[in-house]
């Protein structure tokens, strides 16, 4: 699909290592060579010749050992992680609107984002389920388009106003593969009992 693809491995990923950690992918060897330089302070053939500007990005021995024994059960997890979403996703499908995956591809719900209906209020919607002990978060509060990184860069004349209302009305709930069925059942009816609040 593309030169180089990338994979986070923070702690909240589905592949997720102690620490901070990722990956790139690619199969051109010139630009895999690159990559490792740029990983190394820059390094060229002599490790003390730093060839162009890099950066410290090596992956480190604790973060690759966890790794290596997470690979191991990392099937069964995104067979839980998907158990849990669809339990979710029959549990409160007529209360919000749930995450779809088309029926071609997959997912290994990194989050499980719901959005809420329209009229709701999201700060107290997070602060009702707080009180129940049920964590909730907001990962992408502003839309792409709308993060100063992307200001110079150009948007439609209206904006884009179906990303930012998303931005507005979407919140994940708690994510994992060992999420119990009775824990998930408290949380479905702690979110219905705040959506009717």
């Amino acid at each position: 699909m593309a030169d180089v693809t990338t994979t986070s491995f923070f702690p909240a990923k589905p592949l997720g290592c102690y620490g901070d950690g990722g990956a790139i992918f690619t199969d051109d060897d010139d630009l895999a060579n690159t990559l490792r330089s740029i990983r190394v302070h820059g390094q060229g053939s002599d490790k003390y010749d730093n060839i162009r500007l890099g950066m410290t990005g090596r992956l480190d021995t604790i973060q690759a050992a966890v790794l290596i024994e997470k690979l191991k059960i990392f099937d069964d997890e995104i067979e839980a992680r998907n158990q849990v979403a669809d339990r979710y996703t029959r549990g409160l499908g007529n209360d919000v609107i749930a995450p779809r995956v088309a029926s071609e591809n997959t997912s290994v719900w990194a989050q499980y984002t719901i959005r809420l209906p329209a009229g709701a209020d999201r700060d107290a919607f997070a602060a009702a389920l707080k009180a129940q002990g049920i964590p909730t978060n907001v990962y992408y509060a502003k839309s792409l388009h709308q993060q100063t990184a992307f200001r110079d860069f150009p948007i439609a004349e209206a904006g884009l106003p179906v990303s930012e209302q998303l931005s507005r009305d979407v919140i994940s709930l708690p994510m994992h593969p060992y999420l119990d069925e009775a824990t998930q059942q408290r949380i479905i009816k702690a979110v219905r009992g705040a959506l009717s609040t």
